[in-house]
């Protein structure tokens, strides 16, 4: 699709390394990734010396200085061929990187960010528990200060990467009288005596992404591993949410476009009375939508990470745009294996895969209801 939007030659450039990244290293295995659920580490290697796992981190700590317009379209072209592999880069990047680059001290950065930006070590970020999923504010997780160091107990779920991260943000109670105010965040290693990885999931839906729980056993945390002040986890967390939607955003918006390209390619070859089926009124339709809806989701990404490139408040927007781009994704995607008929269904065609990995996108950092509860709550805000 040509695309009426003008990008610096800094953005252009990375979007073009990560579509011939994604042609050269992910498609030809995107699909056995997927069937064997197995995790990409070969390519998310060469994604790291290629400098994509630190793309909108200054070059002071090892990013490429580049915007996060830059990175959001780094993200759309890894999906269009594979969703794993672009939440991979997501996660890391937007939650897991995010709230050491926004919160965390000098020292922090220098110790874990840096190495994170090179793609040295992989980031993932612990919110989700079993029992607090949209009510993150529900969170059970403990974390008791005795001396120099907090001992945390508690559990995550649904953690991306968790098998293969070295650092997490997680958060945990540090005062239970305080409700969400209680909350704090941590910055914890996977060597840290206490901390236990727990089986992976077998998941519809980006099947080569490593998602799994954690535990924390009498987990031993250095004191100046606090993220922040204590009690300002939940606060934090919110507006690493926010940046993690952009990211998110454009994951669904690169699924949308990996299904429409793949449906007009089949569309044209496929016969049937005589003439491709793209010559057929109802297959147009199809394809108006799904353009349709591929366009709305371009701008409302855009603005959203120009908001965020300007330091300007974007939380609606981010909520606005994961919110279209997921719901749309889950459309086109319908619309492709629909489009593709028979085909459609078998894993011989990629529409199959996309559209278990769109649905995912209607949950994950927040389901439809939370975005819409997001949207709603700004607006008001804004009537005052």
């Amino acid at each position: 699709m040509a695309l009426p939007f003008e990008f610096t030659r800094e953005e252009t450039e990375i979007r073009e390394k990560a579509k011939h990244f994604a042609e050269t290293y992910i498609a030809p295995v995107a699909a056995e990734f997927d069937e064997r659920s197995e995790f990409p580490i070969d390519n998310i290697k060469k994604l790291a010396q290629q400098g994509f796992m630190g793309i909108p981190f200054p070059k002071i700590y090892s990013g490429l200085g580049l915007t996060n317009v830059a990175y959001s379209l780094a993200v759309i072209e890894l999906a269009k061929v594979c969703a794993s592999h672009g939440i991979t880069v997501g996660a890391h990047t937007g939650i897991g990187c995010g709230p050491i680059w926004l919160f965390g001290t000098e020292e922090q950065k220098q110790k874990y960010l840096v190495p994170l930006a090179k793609g040295e070590k992989l980031a993932s970020f612990g919110l989700t528990e079993p029992t607090a999923g949209s009510d993150a504010g529900g969170t059970l997780t403990t974390a008791e200060l005795k001396g120099d160091h907090y001992i945390i107990n508690g559990s995550k779920i649904f953690i991306t990467s968790a098998g293969y991260a070295d650092v997490f943000v997680v958060t945990a109670v540090t005062d239970k009288s305080k409700g969400k105010n209680g909350i704090s965040s941590f910055i914890v290693e996977k060597t840290f005596p206490g901390f236990v990885v727990g089986k992976k999931e077998n998941k519809m839906g980006w099947r080569a992404s490593d998602t799994r729980m954690l535990h924390f056993e009498n987990m031993i945390v250095p004191k100046e591993n606090l993220v922040g002040k204590e009690g300002e986890g939940f606060k934090g967390f919110l507006k690493v949410l926010d940046g993690g939607r952009v990211g998110m955003a454009a994951l669904s918006l690169g699924i949308a476009i990996g299904a429409y390209e793949a449906a007009v390619k089949f569309a044209k070859k496929r016969q049937q009375f005589d003439k491709p089926i793209i010559d057929n009124q109802g297959i147009q339709f199809y394809l108006a939508d799904m353009a349709l809806g591929i366009e709305c989701g371009w701008h409302l990404v855009l603005h959203a990470a120009r908001l965020k490139d300007a330091g300007k408040p974007f939380t609606k927007e981010a909520a606005m745009a994961k919110l279209q781009t997921s719901e749309m994704a889950m459309q086109a995607t319908i619309k492709a294996i629909q489009i593709h008929g028979a085909y459609g269904t078998t894993k011989d065609y990629p529409v199959e895969r996309f559209f278990r990995d769109a649905k995912i996108g209607e949950i994950g950092e927040g389901t439809s209801e939370i975005q819409r509860l997001v949207i709603a709550r700004e607006i008001i805000r804004a009537l005052g």
